[in-house]
């Protein structure tokens, strides 16, 4: 099995023959497959992600969530398989993408300030080894402000409550002004506050025209919360609007005989007129 990227142009036999994804798409996953030493934790999935619209990517514990987008976003290596954002490689629009890791893999005692995340953002636009100057302070100040913390702005990161944490690295995503946002658990141990600002924020996101993909493990919220999923178990379930795919089939599919939580599922099911418009 060979490692690394399949770039257009170069592709194998068995991805030749395989229809054209969509050069609107800001993601498109063309029969991606990976795998940790030799064991398969993604089998050829394909996906294309809608425009403007808010994703919620389910699935249970160790279905290869995370590793779908960390594969995307070309931080682990896929065995085989085409991944573009808007028809280009990454690397040629990484500055229209903006990720969100899960808090856990931070150092959060790295002594920086919220403030000082947040420019982190902005340094695509200030340049590398470049002082940020005022202008681009200004700019991260507001992102802080939109996520509730601009009175944080000067306290040390280690210092913040895990929610006040997770709202810095949301404000960092704003400050890079992106199209596409990528989030994995976001909504993971944050507290009430936390989570309606994420949910307002993603709102705010789609209004303006861009798209998120969101590892999400709450089934009940799903319908609330998003207008898409991508249910996910190696391989691709089932995608599309909440309406269509997220039904109680197609979780028993996803989840198989594990899973505890279908009525619940059932009654957000019912609920799902009351998600965010």
């Amino acid at each position: 099995m060979t490692t690394g990227v399949v770039h257009p142009g170069h592709l194998p036999e068995s991805l030749a023959g395989l229809p054209e994804h969509s050069p609107d798409s800001p993601l498109s996953i063309h029969a991606m497959t990976v795998a940790y030493q030799r064991k398969p934790v993604l089998w050829d999935v394909d996906y294309d992600a809608p425009a403007r619209s808010l994703v919620a990517i389910v699935g249970p514990n160790g279905a290869g969530k995370s590793t779908l987008i960390k594969a995307a976003l070309g931080l682990v290596p896929r065995a085989t398989g085409l991944v573009e954002f808007w028809g280009e490689p990454f690397k040629r629009v990484r500055d229209r993408v903006a990720y969100v890791p899960q808090r856990e893999s931070v150092d959060w005692t790295f002594p920086v300030s919220a403030l000082d995340v947040v420019c982190m953002g902005r340094y695509r636009r200030v340049g590398w080894c470049r002082p940020v100057g005022r202008a681009h302070r200004d700019a991260a100040m507001a992102c802080l402000e939109r996520v509730g913390l601009v009175d944080l702005a000067r306290r040390q990161i280690s210092q913040l409550s895990g929610g006040q944490q997770q709202r810095v690295f949301l404000a960092r995503a704003l400050a890079q002004e992106a199209d596409l946002y990528i989030m994995d658990e976001p909504f993971a141990g944050v507290d009430a506050a936390t989570e309606r600002a994420i949910v307002e924020l993603l709102a705010e996101l789609r209004d303006a025209g861009k798209t998120a993909l969101v590892v999400h493990h709450d089934l009940q919220t799903v319908p609330q919360y998003f207008d898409q999923a991508l249910l996910l178990n190696m391989r691709v379930v089932a995608a599309g609007a909440i309406d269509e795919v997220f039904t109680q089939h197609n979780l028993q599919k996803t989840y198989g005989g594990k899973l505890t939580l279908l009525s619940e599922a059932a009654e957000a099911i019912a609920r799902s007129d009351l998600r965010v418009r």
